[in-house]
């Protein structure tokens, strides 16, 4: 009797998937047009553009940005598509909405580019837990994407694995 200790998940042929490792580096910022604003709640143009033009939008460079305004203005689709253009030489990804949407953004194209012939055919679990912010659409969007061409699809770790898909 061998009291080898041996590592059936690492001689599996699962494949594990995780969201994290496909994090993009780069800063988040929530950019409040709040600040901009008469009293923080009316938007008048003149003054609005003289806050965008003389704003350093050079801070933001590498970043994704989220624009958002913490009050109840009514904030016009052109104000965000000023500030956005200010932000394009400079700014990797820019959303209208708050750092949970601009990372869903983020996550949303990284899965719609993902290459799938590594998992044709293939046994895949996808990593549940970790410490940087995946959002919940992410999970779902890959079991989508990834059900197209995998054999089956679990989620969590290779020890519990809850399954999900199993292709007929």
């Amino acid at each position: 009797m061998s009291d080898e200790i041996v590592n059936r998940v690492a001689q599996s042929k699962l494949i594990t998937f995780d969201l994290e490792e496909y994090y993009p580096v780069g800063k988040r910022f929530s950019l409040d047009l709040k600040n901009w604003l008469f009293e923080g709640l009316v938007l008048r143009e003149k003054e609005f553009r003289a806050f965008v033009d003389t704003h350093d939008f050079s801070i933001y460079k590498d970043a994704y940005v989220a624009l958002q305004c913490s009050t109840d203005a009514i904030i016009p689709g052109w104000a965000n598509m000023l500030v956005a253009s200010k932000l394009q030489p400079f700014a990797k990804k820019v959303v209208v909405g708050n750092l949970e949407q601009l990372e869903t953004a983020i996550y949303q194209t990284i899965i719609e580019d993902l290459e799938l012939t590594p998992f044709v055919n293939k046994l895949v679990i996808i990593k549940g837990c970790g410490a940087k912010p995946i959002p919940a659409n992410a999970y779902t969007w890959l079991t989508e994407r990834l059900q197209t061409v995998a054999k089956s699809i679990m989620y969590g770790e290779a020890c519990s694995a809850v399954p999900i898909f199993k292709r007929k």
